[in-house]
């Protein structure tokens, strides 16, 4: 594939002057120069050498179905002959149609849907509906957590990511994940909804204890909060179910998703909820647009994206994957948390998911330390791995990191 500069060096010159200054930088320093080249599978080239990497990062979870999936090519090349975008304002056939699948992998429970470009906005949205029924203007969140950098979502998420632009908006709160306690003395009458990702990757993974998600479902309940759930990197077969909410039975007022849905290929997020909430737009049909949200071609995406998904045996498959990944990759210097394929490595030391994100790079293996615990290494490997694949990828993790 050609680039569009002559080498390496002047292609981080350019990336610093006019994208970002601060990240060239800080990957210079860490001897993380790749530029992304060739991509297919599991894996993806450097555009300046011979150097393959193992995509371990997978964007959280836009990858699922690794790089450039072919029945996600083929859809989307075939909607390019036919569609674009569309319109927001028409009736649209492909939106019915994502959304009639949407709906059924959730039992038919969260019967409504509305579409955005990215996660952050599908969350935007989730917390508008929940104000606008419910009447209530709080949003208890997880400290440490993340939603995306836009406005409301921005205000959920953890400090560092907006203190620089000033103080929060009113009404939202943080309390410790995995702490029922603090839930249940932060939600009150005033509390629109209890916004948490199933399982918080940028925290670096904590599995949530038994019992802790429906003690938050039941305190929703008991006092009229609406439980909505980010599952945009765990959604989507990442854990071995459809929703990682399907492991603890619980049935949520929204499911927020995003990411993997795109394949890779074309960006499209999406905002499930139950029907009570959705009826909201019966009343106020042009209350909320997003002019990209739900792009045809995008449609497209993720129909092909959830025929893999459901395919039989694929949820399965991905299971058993994650029950390999942990019997070879357990007992090693660092923890293994994992549920499916999410997994994070959890080091007893505090940066050490930096370093370790850099011994693997230099092993051949992509993968990203969790933001706000940096003990921690984000790992999430395709879930379309062969046996030799996932082998290769073990091995060359144990070598790495004995």
């Amino acid at each position: 594939m050609d680039q569009p500069y002559r080498d390496r060096e002047a292609a981080f010159a350019a990336f610093g002057r006019h994208v970002d200054g601060g990240k060239a930088a800080i990957f210079g320093q860490l001897g993380l120069d790749v530029v992304m080249g060739e991509r297919a599978g599991a894996r993806f080239s450097d555009a300046y050498s011979d150097r393959r990497f193992w995509n371990c990062h997978s964007n959280g979870g836009v990858f699922n179905l690794g790089h450039r999936h072919p029945r996600v090519i083929a859809a989307v090349r075939d909607a390019l002959e036919h569609l674009d975008i569309g319109n927001h304002h028409l009736v649209s056939g492909m939106r019915a149609a994502l959304a009639e699948r949407l709906v059924a992998t959730t039992g038919g429970r969260l019967s409504g849907v509305v579409y955005a470009v990215a996660g952050g906005e599908a969350v935007d949205l989730a917390i508008k509906v929940v104000r606008g029924v419910t009447g209530r203007s709080g949003v208890v969140s997880a400290r440490g957590g993340y939603h995306g950098h836009t406005g409301l979502a921005l205000a959920a998420g953890d400090a560092q990511y907006r203190e620089s632009f000033g103080p929060n908006l009113p009404g939202f709160v943080q309390v410790p994940f995995n702490d029922a306690g603090a839930i249940d003395a932060a939600v009150g009458d005033d509390t629109a909804a209890v916004l948490l990702e199933t399982i918080p990757a940028t925290l670096g993974m904590p599995i949530p204890s038994p019992g802790y998600l429906a003690r938050v479902q039941e305190i929703c309940r008991a006092r009229g909060a609406k439980l909505v759930l980010d599952e945009v990197q765990t959604g989507l077969g990442r854990t071995g179910r459809m929703w990682a909410y399907q492991h603890e039975g619980l049935e949520p007022d929204v499911v927020v998703t995003g990411k993997g849905l795109s394949g890779g290929i074309y960006p499209i997020a999406a905002t499930l909820m139950t029907r009570e909430l959705h009826a909201f737009f019966d009343d106020h049909p042009f209350i909320h647009i997003s002019t990209f949200g739900g792009a045809e071609l995008g449609c497209a995406a993720a129909l092909a994206v959830l025929d893999v998904v459901e395919e039989p045996g694929f949820l399965p498959r991905v299971a058993a994957l994650g029950e390999r990944f942990g019997a070879e990759l357990g007992g090693r210097s660092f923890e293994l948390r994992r549920r499916g394929m999410f997994m994070g490595l959890k080091f007893p030391a505090e940066r050490a998911g930096m370093f370790a994100a850099k011994v693997l790079y230099d092993a051949g293996v992509f993968a990203v330390w969790a933001n706000n615990d940096s003990s921690v290494l984000q790992f999430l490997p395709s879930l379309i791995l062969t046996d030799d694949e996932a082998g290769e990828l073990i091995a060359t993790v144990k070598k790495a990191l004995p």
